[in-house]
């Protein structure tokens, strides 16, 4: 039976910076979106707020839903990543609440194409898209780099 993981995530903009935050993962330091499993009694939407919250310390609510993908990690678990955007007025200080995030960082999109290019998730065929005039990111397979 197809169980796939829930996933929400947040792309954060504001004053033409993107908001990213940093994990190790396997001794790399990764950038990732905020972004989590979906809990219990818990609607998509209060998930993405809710991460957003314990991942930057940032507490605000989604404003527009970008997409749904589908994602099949290399293990073969199955994902169904919700993704949402976030515009807000002007950059916010972070404080993240989560253990696992060790700094959040606001970059522009210009800094994160060149991170994606120098990585493997560009050499591995992973999807990216810039929105011309709003310069919105959106996320296609995993977004981590």
């Amino acid at each position: 039976m197809f169980k796939p993981h829930v996933t929400v995530a947040c792309v954060v903009h504001a004053e033409g910076k993107f908001l990213v935050v940093e994990e190790t993962i396997n001794g790399k330091a990764l950038w990732n979106q905020p972004a989590g499993h979906l809990e219990a009694d818990e609607t998509l939407v209060e998930a993405a707020a809710r991460e957003l919250w314990e991942e930057t310390g940032i507490s605000a609510q989604p404003q527009h839903f970008i997409r749904m993908h589908q994602w099949i990690a290399p293990d073969k678990t199955p994902f169904l990543r919700f993704l949402f955007a976030i515009e807000l007025e002007q950059i916010c200080p972070t404080q993240p609440h989560d253990s696992d995030i060790d700094c959040c960082r606001w970059v522009s999109a210009e800094e994160i194409l060149q991170r994606c290019v120098k990585s493997s998730f560009a050499a591995g065929g992973g999807k990216y898209s810039l929105l011309s005039k709003r310069a919105t990111l959106s996320a296609g397979d995993d977004w981590r780099f």
